[in-house]
């Protein structure tokens, strides 16, 4: 079974710097411009950042891919692409989404349990 590593702890593993680099950006504009707090766990060449139930953002450190409200004609789940160097655009759609799923699925009251 593979290892995931937190950047919190700034564990190597090989070949996920970029991933892990544009991970950091991400959650870093989604905080700092959004007021979004999210997780970065990454390895093996991808990271993801986790956001909100239903919303975890990959990136192999050139694209941000999360999945859309929507599918396709066949069924399958649509995705939202975005370069990860337009890290600004990615934010400002992640939090659009981030707010859609927050409408759908709000954080349980006080002393609530998560599911």
């Amino acid at each position: 079974m593979g290892v995931i590593a937190r950047t919190a702890h700034r564990q190597r593993v090989p070949g996920s710097d970029a991933a892990t680099k544009a991970a950091e950006r991400l959650r870093t504009v989604l905080l700092r411009q959004h007021g979004i707090h999210a997780d970065v766990n990454a390895g093996y060449g991808v990271a993801a950042i986790s956001v909100w139930t239903d919303l975890v953002v990959w990136t192999n450190g050139r694209w941000f891919r999360w999945a859309l409200r929507r599918s396709s004609a066949t069924g399958r789940p649509l995705y939202a692409v975005v370069e990860a160097p337009r890290v600004g655009l990615a934010a400002r759609l992640v939090a659009r989404r981030y707010d859609e799923l927050r409408r759908l699925c709000p954080w349980p009251e006080k002393g609530g349990a998560l599911w």
